[in-house]
């Protein structure tokens, strides 16, 4: 049975609810660059969100792409925006894994988190206006498709992949 309704009988939440809360969180944590930026904080305090921001798009993306994406793709007859939102992504990995191998201090640091947040605005917006009608009028279920994306996301939380403190202490 399909359903394009938000939540559950249980109170789960659909994926279009579960990524929009995502893009929340990011855009704030953005902000929160933004203003660390003009009060010129410590390099440590720039790193530490730099890396919570990271983490955050990435899991984000990697449960957007397994799920969301493919049940998308096959439910909309629209390849170019689910290809638009491939390159978006690749894009946004390339300014990740720069970031991930740069200091706060390093030129072009505050320059690329900026660049990045702007990408992912730009790909929000198309998601929210564009990707998501789409998805509610093919009548996904996305109720399921939220369970299954919020099980994906726990599974890579635990592996440890993502821990700030983990990559640390395998460094030291």
């Amino acid at each position: 049975m399909t359903q394009a309704t938000t939540k559950s009988a249980t109170g789960a939440k659909d994926a279009i609810t579960i990524l929009t809360n995502d893009h929340k969180k990011v855009k704030t944590m953005f902000t929160d660059y933004n203003k660390l930026m003009k009060s010129e904080a410590n390099d440590e305090e720039k790193g530490a969100l730099v890396e919570n921001i990271c983490e955050e798009l990435t899991v984000h993306m990697q449960i957007e792409e397994e799920i969301f994406y493919r049940a998308v793709r096959a439910a909309i007859d629209d390849g170019d925006l689910m290809d638009e939102a491939d390159v978006e992504h690749a894009g946004a990995k390339e300014l990740i894994a720069q970031l991930e191998e740069m200091e706060p201090g390093d030129d072009h640091y505050d320059a690329k988190v900026t660049v990045l947040g702007e990408n992912v605005d730009h790909h929000v917006n198309e998601e929210q206006d564009e990707m998501f009608p789409k998805a509610k009028k093919a009548k996904l279920d996305l109720v399921a498709l939220g369970a299954q994306m919020v099980e994906r996301r726990r599974a890579l939380q635990a592996s440890g992949r993502f821990s700030a403190a983990k990559k640390k202490a395998s460094v030291a």
